[in-house]
């Protein structure tokens, strides 16, 4: 398994993370808030088990290699090697956090390129950590979130001599993140950004002393005791506060020069509140000095330090991209300083939805011998009779999809196109009253959003995903059930919740719907913890569970013993799904005899994430005779 994990930089917040945790013992200090972001540059490895010992094999950001390291997986020597301090140490401190917590057995990392730069305020050390922990949990499947990594992170390092803030572990999410301190608490909030945000990271190549800087601002907690340490509190608390959720509102909706304006307010703030702190190393004139280095100007909106300031490293925001290179070019040829350069990337946008409609209609024959089951009538909440398959269709386009992608047999291209492409014959056109002519080209226009792949063996849900992957090409998708319609209790639609779902925390989400445990066998089921309200971390997928495996597994807190959450019917899903049911397809792999995309969602999981959404809102189904006579009856009235 190959695995990367990125550097991350502080944007906004540097401090409070400790600072939110003196609540502990002071309740009148405000909560910590940092934004935090990963970098390009970061840490490689391939890993794999061994069956009884920590290999550490690595390799700097100079090239040089280094290891193997061995340790055997026992407790005591794990902890011993922690302590000492050496490079080795990251790892064998989360290895014993690992095994402290899990029944597990060694591993094997194999850290094959680093391309982030070591003591640059990037944590470096933290994305080792990340590495080791995320690596143990997808090997050993140990069902942990991202912030549980993050968290086993955290302990692993504290093992060390090392002084890491809880923020540096923030590398383990891939997206921005809002991280607020309350005490021993942290709340994490992922989000993504409209529009790219190019940055430039500078190495002042000078160095500062974290250790007197943290030591220096400590002794201003957790009581201020005169009016320097009022004003340490000030800056770190409120201040910082304010500062840091307006960058949080100017980064979501892509305002680089709100943010550059509010970089250059946080870098004055901070020079007026914590440089009497720690005068021999906050005063950074090196910093200062690249901060307002003329010939850059027209080029940035704003600047600040990184970390903890002084003269480490500085971070500029950008116009735009040739602005990126011509600053790097100014400052490495006039000051002979390295530069890195940052994107913040924006969200991707999801154009396309996939709805599979090649299935026979087993459960409703012999109905379905007559009529495709996705063309069976409902009647929707304007009183309008219309085929299931176009309530879907509207669904998705509704919601904001520019294509859709219906799955279907060869012999079914034509009926389908007949219905969604092809106008009435002339005689049965001039029989429609005005509105119904006006709707006629409206069905047509839908029709022009449509594309149709061929399934012509169905062999199971995941096959008929994967028809699909030449179509989607290598873009994020809606995915939509053929034979479920929705109702959003929202003004959004069902599908318009998941798909901003999505946007918020950039990867794979899946909609969901709490089910009483007499159903489950109906539905694939999934487990998680909650990271935020009706947002699930998801930890395990599970297709059709009976209810003793439910309740051992997969039951979510917070809700009650016998209420689970299931599958919606919509998704989101990121085209590395592809991957998996392509192995799965060629090796032969099935489940109850067919290629099924559960499992796959698991592999998904594993290897990029995965959020569940419960959707505010009701999910109907027309596979079942029965189901299909409660959905006429209760559609028309969602």
């Amino acid at each position: 398994m190959k695995l990367f994990v990125p550097g991350r930089i502080c944007l906004f917040g540097e401090h409070s993370d400790w600072a939110g945790g003196h609540r502990r013992t002071n309740a009148e200090l405000e909560k910590g808030y940092t934004l935090i972001t990963s970098t390009n540059q970061g840490v490689y490895a391939e890993v794999q088990p061994h069956p009884t010992s920590l290999i550490l094999k690595t390799s700097l950001s100079d090239g040089t290699r280094h290891g193997p390291f061995t340790l055997p997986m026992e407790p005591a020597a794990l902890l011993e090697e922690a302590e000492k301090g050496s490079f080795f140490s990251y790892a064998a401190g989360v290895a014993y956090q690992i095994l402290t917590n899990y029944r597990v057995q060694g591993l094997e990392i194999d850290n094959y390129l680093t391309d982030l730069p070591v003591k640059k305020g990037l944590s470096s050390s933290a994305a080792i950590c990340v590495l080791v922990a995320r690596a143990f949990n997808r090997i050993y499947d140990l069902k942990m979130t991202t912030r549980d990594e993050m968290e086993c992170a955290y302990q692993g390092e504290i093992k060390t001599p090392s002084r890491c803030g809880r923020m540096d572990q923030g590398c383990a999410y891939q997206h921005p993140i809002l991280m607020v301190f309350d005490g021993d608490n942290i709340n994490v909030r992922e989000f993504s950004v409209s529009s790219n945000l190019y940055m430039v990271i500078v190495d002042l190549g000078v160095g500062k002393d974290t250790l007197l800087i943290l030591s220096q601002l400590n002794h201003c907690y957790p009581f201020a005791e005169n009016e320097l340490q009022n004003k340490v509190q000030h800056f770190l608390g409120p201040l910082s506060k304010e500062i840091t959720q307006s960058a949080y509102e100017a980064l979501r909706v892509g305002n680089a020069e709100a943010v550059g304006e509010l970089m250059t307010r946080a870098q004055h703030a901070f020079d007026e509140h914590l440089i009497p702190a720690c005068p021999s190393q906050l005063t950074a004139p090196v910093l200062h000095k690249v901060l307002n280095y003329e010939p850059i100007q027209p080029y940035i909106w704003g600047g600040k330090g990184v970390g903890s300031q002084g003269d480490g490293t500085a971070q500029f925001i950008v116009k735009d991209e040739e602005c990126q290179r011509k600053v790097i070019e100014i400052i490495e040829r006039d000051l002979q300083m390295s530069c890195l350069k940052l994107v913040v990337e924006a969200s991707k946008h999801v154009r396309k939805a996939v709805i599979p409609a090649a299935g026979f209609g087993t459960r409703l024959f012999p109905a379905s011998k007559a009529m495709k089951k996705e063309l069976f009538p409902v009647i929707d909440r304007t009183g309008r009779a219309k085929p299931a398959i176009m309530a879907i269709v509207e669904e998705a386009v509704n919601a904001g999809i520019e294509e859709v992608c219906l799955i279907v047999q060869s012999r079914d291209i034509d009926l389908f196109e007949s219905y969604f492409k092809t106008p009435p014959r002339i005689e049965h056109y001039n029989k429609l009253s005005k509105e119904n002519k006006a709707y006629c080209d409206y069905l047509i226009e839908l029709g022009s959003r449509l594309s149709f792949v061929t399934q012509d063996v169905q062999e199971g849900f995941g096959h008929a995903v994967y028809c699909a992957k030449d179509w989607v090409n290598g873009e994020p998708f809606l995915l939509m059930l053929g034979d479920h319609l929705y109702a959003s209790d929202e003004a959004y639609s069902c599908a318009k919740q998941v798909l901003d779902a999505y946007e918020r925390v950039g990867h794979s989400v899946v909609g969901l719907k709490e089910t009483p445990i007499d159903e489950l066998s109906n539905f694939g089921c999934v487990t998680g913890i909650w990271s935020e309200e009706s947002m699930l971390s998801v930890t395990e997928f599970y297709e059709k569970p009976d209810p003793e495996y439910a309740r051992e597994h997969l039951h979510v807190d917070g809700m009650d013993d016998d209420s689970f959450l299931t599958v919606f019917g919509i998704y989101v899903i990121e085209p590395q799904v592809f991957g998996f049911l392509e192995q799965n397809i060629e090796h032969n792999l099935r489940e109850r005899g067919e290629f099924q995309l559960t499992s796959c969602l698991d592999d998904l999981r594993k290897a990029d994430g995965f959020s569940g959404y419960v959707v505010k809102g009701r999910r109907f189904d027309i596979g079942l005779p029965e189901e299909y006579r409660q959905t006429v009856i209760d559609f028309r009235n969602a």
